[in-house]
């Protein structure tokens, strides 16, 4: 199914010119400029450049290796590879770095707030778009690729802009403007089981590790790659301590999670591993968990008007303990293979720092809810088992809530035990990674956090507590928000198909073969032209009745009127052509059309040349305008198709119906 398409109204051709001979207007932002994500993302691109220089010497040391037999020379390989090698690992070791560079997008703001996981952008290289386009354009469409350079030069600077988006709104639209023109690409140039001829070069974002494929879909997953990592960029630098910045992070984690998703449905054969199956679903679930965070700060602001309200402080234990075993199932997707192969370890650690931080608050926060709670409130009758008794004990506490304040008091007791325990966890782990160390601001939340726990603690603890307090429960997770994964709004970003003077996609496409007839001269009989006309761009002969004029001139059903009295009419709408032809006079009218042929088998590319150079050339000596450009978004679902190979793929991304 082709993108749907609106032709522009009256004066959307000039404009379209005038955008095309001034450039593109979508700019990127400049990757020299003194900001962290700047610099971060400078600092990427020369590890990834080093990164494919070492991994060229060591194939070259490797195939001089098994070429030779002189033991001496193979003496001095190894210990070349060897060198290689430790470079390698230094390289990945400082990539790793950067992507662990977690408060590298922090919030823009200085309140307290845990640093949330950024992911870095996939680094590409430039890509010449204009020899195979021309060639294409001319090999199977049968005009002149050359009349075609202000186009090229359009979705080159296109493409050039995405290598540096803004860590903005306007950076994802960007991204998502250029994955609408791919799709109309996709639909238009590529051919079944062929492809556009161009090498699409790609680095691996966790590894740097460099992939490359023929295939465009390799171009559009590895865009709509980026489109999900820069939602987690800007959801990562919210500013949290306010509730639209909250909602504002939630949104972007969503988003994200929805783009890996919709990468994860369609993407059988990875061509790098942060694109492979596994991958995709774990950055699916951590972008889910921070979203899941990102709920719970919300519910903490603004503060509680009561902190004595027993039932709201139970609803906050239940929702740490949610986002705690969110992050319980991230960690145990990072601990397996072959994840945990290559996502950077400051990652893993961050994560099972926050499942245990959650977890201590979910027991903190149960243990306020018991102790500060009106007597009225002893039963909680509202909320139903907020607690679980531990393995050994069948009867949930929720269905047994201690009555006497003693007894909520030594509970209580209990919970702030397994809380302090937990922070203190917490801050073991952080200080075991170096990276973690030096994020301050996540050492100043659990230093808090416990400093909370252990004031609470002493406040609860007697001199007459001789006996030691009994272990608590755990607390049942449980949100009244659960994070929805959305996919990226495609639909939002509106385009014009930089290549709409082609024709239609509906027809003039690479997986279509047509024949040019005409022009074909008729004059009007005693009940017309003896043709019934359909449909709108281009206008479609529906039935052409035997013995009548268009019968004579040798018009079938099927064909496409592109051409009327040296007019380009493939824009046309069926009630302009109708008028058109009732306006006809004695001397009768001049057509143009085209028809479809069956396809014996996929061609490759610029292997049919259908005769469409005189249409092109009977278009501009009869002074034919440049037909409107067809609006439209296109649909942004993917279709893989077919296995990837020694880096190459036949396969497709292409909209579904």
């Amino acid at each position: 199914m082709i993108p749907e398409e609106r032709p522009g109204g009256p004066g959307a051709g000039e404009d379209s010119t005038r955008l095309q001979a001034a450039g593109s207007v979508r700019k990127g932002c400049d990757p020299l400029a003194q900001t962290a994500p700047g610099r971060l993302q400078s600092r990427r691109a020369r590890v990834h450049q080093q990164i494919t220089k070492e991994l060229r010497m060591r194939t070259g040391a490797e195939n001089l290796y098994r070429a030779t037999s002189n033991a001496q020379v193979r003496e001095t390989v190894v210990l070349e590879l060897s060198y290689v090698n430790s470079s390698l690992q230094l390289l990945k070791e400082e990539l790793e770095e950067l992507n662990g560079s977690v408060e590298a997008d922090g919030p823009g703001s200085q309140g307290i707030t845990v640093p949330m996981i950024p992911l870095g952008l996939k680094e590409t290289k430039e890509l010449d778009w204009s020899t195979a386009l021309k060639e294409l354009i001319s090999g199977h469409f049968g005009e002149d690729g050359a009349s075609y350079g202000a186009e090229i030069r359009e979705l080159e600077d296109l493409r050039q802009a995405i290598r540096t988006p803004s860590r903005s709104e306007a950076g994802l639209e960007l991204l998502m403007a250029y994955y609408n023109q791919l799709c109309f690409l996709d639909t238009r140039f590529v051919a079944p089981a062929g492809s556009l001829g161009l090498l699409f070069h790609w680095y691996d974002s966790l590894t740097g590790v460099p992939a490359q494929q023929r295939a465009l879909a390799f171009e559009k997953g590895s865009v709509l790659f980026n489109i999900g990592a820069l939602h987690t960029q800007i959801g990562a630098r919210q500013d949290r301590s306010c509730p639209e910045g909250t909602r504002r992070a939630i949104k972007a984690f969503q988003r994200a999670a929805g783009a890996f998703s919709l990468l994860r449905e369609n993407f059988s054969q990875a061509p790098s591993p942060d694109m492979s199956p596994a991958s995709l679903s774990m950055l699916e679930q951590l972008m889910t968990a921070q979203a899941q965070e990102c709920i719970f700060e919300g519910l903490l602001l603004p503060p509680l008007a009561t902190p004595q309200d027993g039932v709201a402080q139970l609803c906050l234990a239940q929702e740490a303990a949610q986002v705690a075993a969110e992050y319980r199932l991230v960690h145990q997707t990072m601990a397996q293979p072959p994840v945990r192969d290559y996502v950077p370890f400051p990652w893993t650690a961050l994560v099972h720092v926050k499942a245990e931080h959650f977890c201590a608050l979910a027991h903190y926060h149960a243990a306020v809810a018991l102790c500060d709670s009106p007597p009225a409130q002893a039963g909680f009758p509202a909320l139903q088992q907020p607690l679980r008794g531990p393995p050994a004990t069948s009867q949930p506490w929720g269905s047994a809530w201690p009555e006497e304040p003693e007894e909520r008091r030594k509970l209580g007791k209990a919970h702030l035990k397994r809380a302090i325990l937990g922070q203190e966890e917490a801050l073991r782990l952080h200080a075991v990674c170096r990276a973690l160390r030096r994020v301050d601001l996540l050492q100043a939340v659990l230093a808090r956090a416990l400093r909370c726990s252990l004031a609470k603690y002493s406040e609860l603890d007697r001199e007459d507590d001789f006996l030691e307090t009994s272990e608590a429960p755990d607390i049942q997770p449980k949100t009244q928000q659960k994070p929805e994964i959305r996919a990226p709004s495609f639909s939002s970003v509106k385009v014009t198909d930089i290549f709409h003077r082609l024709g239609p996609l509906s027809v003039f496409s690479a997986k279509n073969c047509w024949r040019l007839v005409g022009p074909v001269h008729m004059t009007r009989g005693e009940a017309g032209f003896g043709l019934t006309l359909r449909g709108d761009a281009p206008v479609l002969i529906a039935a052409v009745i035997p013995g009548g004029p268009a019968a004579a001139a040798g018009l079938q059903e099927g064909d496409y009127i592109v051409s009327l009295n040296g007019q380009p009419c493939k824009w046309w709408k069926h009630a302009e052509v109708v008028a058109q032809l009732k306006g006809v006079g004695d001397e009768g009218v001049s057509l143009q059309v085209v028809t479809l042929l069956p396809r014996a088998e996929p061609p490759g590319t610029g292997h049919h040349r259908p005769a469409l150079g005189g249409l092109l050339r009977s278009q501009k000596e009869c002074g034919g305008g440049t037909p409107a450009p067809a609006r439209a978004s296109p649909r942004p679902f993917l279709g893989w198709s077919r296995k990837a190979k020694r880096g190459k793929s036949r396969g497709r991304l292409s909209p579904q119906p």
